[in-house]
Parts: C-alpha cells; structure tokens; sequence
C-alpha cells in the first residue's frame, strides 16, 4: 500500500492489497477499498461504501456521502456499491440511501466523468459511460452499455434502457427503451446502431431491432397495437427485452421525434448518433 500520511483512514476500514491513497482524502468506517485501487488527493470515501478492486477514483470526488433527502435520519445505515474497474472522475458525487438497508449501485467497468452526481438508489449497470455534469436523481436506473452525454438531466424514478445513448444537454423525464438514442430536443429517433455494432449485435438482430423502434415510436400505430407487432419477434432476446421494458414502464417512454414518424421515416442505419 501507498497512502500519504495526511490521509484521515479509520481503524475499521478495510484496505486491499497495492491500494493507493492520496493527500488530505478521508476514509470513514465501515468503507472496504479492494486491492489494486487508486484513490488521488481530497477525496472522501463515506461510511458503509464498499469500492472494488482496480478502481480509480480522483481529485475531490464524494462517494458514499449521506442522501440530499428531507426523509435521511442521521444514523440511518445504507449502503453504497461501486464494481469493479470503474473510474470515478474529479468533484463526482455519489449518495447512499435515505433508508435503511438500501444500496446506490455503480456497477463494473464504468466511467463517470468530472462532475457527474448520482444520487440516493440510483442503479447504473455494467459498462456505462456517463460524461461532464450529467445528474442522476434519486433512484434512477441506467442499464448496461448505456451512453449519457454531457449535461443530461435525468428525473427521479426514470430507466434508461440497455446499449441506449443519449445526446447532449438532454432532459429525461420519462424512460428510453433499450438500444434507442435520444437526442434532437429530447426525442427517440432511432436505434443506437453504433452501440449495437459494438456489443457484437449481427445486422439481422439490428434490423429486427431498428424494425421494433420503428413500429413503435413512427408508425400511426398505437402502443398497445404497436407491442403486439414487435411481439411476433419476441423469440429474440433483444425483442423481448425492449418489449418487456415498455410494458414495466411505470413513468412512461418519452417520445420519438415526429418529423420521422410515417413517410418521413428513414428505413436505414443511418439514423445514428456518433459516439
């Protein structure tokens, strides 16, 4: 281990092996750092925060902190969950719950970049990459391989689906289905088709894929008409999952762009985002 010795560490924490802390950081209680994880200067890892192996955590970021929430009881115990691999950039802010038992989950391989702030319950997968000033409020979900541009502004209560990407300065106040990318003034228009090419999707999964958005977010169909055709192709797992995420969909799905909806609807892969 290499930790400097202005670094404030509790008895009781837990610190794996060729772990790295820097000057000035704070690591409360109950905190378990897993080995090989670097940890820069200023930062502060809160009570009941479990990091795992090979993270990198830098300059000023707050992780495991007490929740913004009016509901928080000083001495309540909930956790924070960070995976493995995953980056956590300068001045991030990470809260834990406001109950009791509870855990905000980070997942593995993922980068939250300088200034992003998850908040109490939020739960990001596995290979998610958000970047500068995205704000996650209170239990939002994001799922694996999603891609959040700067500035995003994400409502409490709100999913983002798998391999879905949204632009930047957006504002999500419903949910994304997976494998859609949002941009143009906060509408779906169009599959994630570099995301999909990325995570190994072959062109016959993507075309059924780019098929399902259509029907449902460009055809005059309604929602209901519009799962019961996407549903035909539910034997594929993509099919399925997008399927199933609109029909869980407690706050609603935000709406695709009507400028592609019917005969102004592009039937190509070149309706993309680069990312």
């Amino acid at each position: 281990m290499k930790i400097h010795p202005t670094a404030v560490i509790s008895p009781d924490a837990r610190i794996g092996k060729n772990v790295e802390i820097g000057p000035y950081s704070i690591i409360e209680h109950d905190v378990e750092i897993g080995r090989d994880s670097f940890i820069d200067a200023h930062v502060k890892i809160s009570a009941y925060t479990k990091i795992g192996p090979e993270c990198k955590i830098y300059y000023g970021a707050l992780v495991g902190e007490e929740p913004q929430d009016h509901r928080f009881k000083k001495g309540t115990v909930s956790y924070t969950e960070i995976g493995t691999n995953t980056i956590i950039r300068e001045y991030v802010t990470i809260h834990r719950p406001p109950f009791e038992n509870r855990k905000t989950v980070i997942g593995n391989n993922v980068l939250l970049m300088a200034f992003v702030h998850a908040a109490h319950d939020v739960n990001i997968g596995d290979n998610v990459t958000i970047a500068n000033h995205t704000a996650l409020t209170g239990h939002v979900q994001i799922g694996a391989g999603a891609v959040l541009s700067g500035y995003v502004k994400i409502h409490q209560f709100c999913r983002i689906g798998p391999l879905a990407m949204i632009g930047a300065n957006a504002i999500i106040t419903q949910d994304i289905p997976p494998y859609c990318l949002l941009a143009d003034n906060n509408y779906v228009y169009g599959p994630n088709v570099i995301g999909l090419r990325r995570a190994g999707i072959g062109p016959e999964r993507r075309a059924l894929i780019r098929k399902a958005i259509k029907t449902y977010f460009f055809s005059s169909l309604n929602a209901k008409n519009a799962l019961k055709i996407i549903d035909e192709n539910s034997a594929v797992p993509e099919i399925a999952a997008f399927s199933d995420f609109i029909k869980t969909s407690t706050r609603g799905i935000m709406p695709g762009n009507p400028k592609y909806s019917s005969l102004h609807h592009r039937d190509d892969e070149d309706i993309q985002f680069t990312h």
